[in-house]
């Protein structure tokens, strides 16, 4: 089993390194975007798109430098932005374990506080100089705005077929990991399969990654996700167990998780029994199956590069996904 502690030691320089650089490189002169940009940047996320884009440069045999660390937090600002606007669409209580943003100063602040987030963050793809990173970050705002408007759009289908489940998590997700890869091959003057197989590697990663992370709403412990387990299912969200259950149920079971999800309040009960029944139709364990299935593809796409240490640790981090808790 891959240990998160191997892990967390491994790329413990990369991220001190990625803090610092996102203390220095957030600051507007509106001291109220600081406040909460602070509060969303700092409390406590895994890094991963900085740091893909930081291993994406190594992995194609380039150092990286200040300015490396400088265009990869980008990234960061970008995930960041979209948690913002998320939480306010999803109406969320808690996020990383605190109140979400939009509770403590309300949700048109918090959304023009995303906005400044996507400007900083195009505003240092720009002064990069290079038209193909530029280019790589304008197609991925652009869908991951569409992202977020399909997802709201898809709120109350509660019949949502896996075809466009996957469509909306990559755009949701997996174009953001695919663009922090992309980027960093491009930072390291490599084109070609090298650039392909990077962006492909992220979009597979991002799929396995919200995979993970929608069975982990069912599965987790809030003490561990830092946020409320059942929320997406509270809010009428369908996401990749319940609708593996769905096409599997009978018909009572079928109308039943239909009825349960639907519901303007899901007790505890309510969310137990979807449970039971997403479990009686395998739900559960064949979302398990597909997320391996996208992390054995991603593995497939770094094992054409060249083995090195850098290699080895893109692979235990993708392996790492099947196992995580947060």
């Amino acid at each position: 089993m891959v240990s998160k502690q191997e892990i967390l030691t491994a790329i413990a320089p990369e991220l001190e390194k990625i803090e610092t650089v996102l203390q220095r490189n957030f600051r507007s002169y509106v001291p109220f975007i600081n406040e909460v940009s602070q509060y969303i940047l700092f409390a406590g996320g895994k890094r991963l798109r900085p740091l893909l884009m930081i291993l994406a440069t190594r992995l194609c045999g380039a150092e990286t430098t200040s300015q490396s660390y400088r265009l990869c937090v980008l990234f960061e600002y970008l995930h960041a932005a979209t948690l913002l606007h998320d939480d306010v669409v999803d109406e969320a209580r808690f996020r990383r374990g605190r109140r979400a943003a939009h509770h403590l100063w309300g949700n048109q602040a918090v959304i023009l506080v995303g906005d400044f987030l996507y400007s900083r963050a195009i505003r240092i793809a720009v002064e990069e100089g290079n038209m193909d990173i530029l280019d790589v970050i304008s197609r991925t705002t652009t869908l991951m705005s569409e992202g977020e408007i399909l997802q709201l759009l898809n709120l109350d289908n509660a019949e949502l077929s896996e075809k466009d489940y996957y469509e909306v998590i990559y755009r949701k997700t997996a174009v953001l990991i695919s663009a922090a890869c992309e980027v960093g091959a491009i930072h390291a003057n490599r084109d070609g399969w090298q650039r392909d197989s990077l962006r492909r590697y992220g979009e597979l990663l991002g799929y396995a990654f919200q995979i993970t992370d929608d069975l982990l709403d069912y599965t987790g412990a809030s003490s561990e996700t830092g946020k409320d387990i059942g929320n997406d299912f509270k809010e009428g969200k369908v996401t990749l167990p319940f609708i593996l259950a769905l096409e599997k149920a009978n018909k009572e079971d079928r109308e039943r998780l239909l009825l349960l999800i639907k519901k303007n309040q899901v007790s505890k009960e309510d969310f137990r029994e979807a449970c039971n029944l997403i479990q009686k139709y395998q739900g559960f364990s064949r979302t398990r199956e597909k997320a391996r299935h996208f992390v054995e593809k991603a593995l497939a796409e770094l094992e054409k590069f060249e083995l090195s240490p850098t290699r080895r640790l893109l692979e235990k981090l993708t392996q790492f996904i099947l196992v995580r808790k947060t």
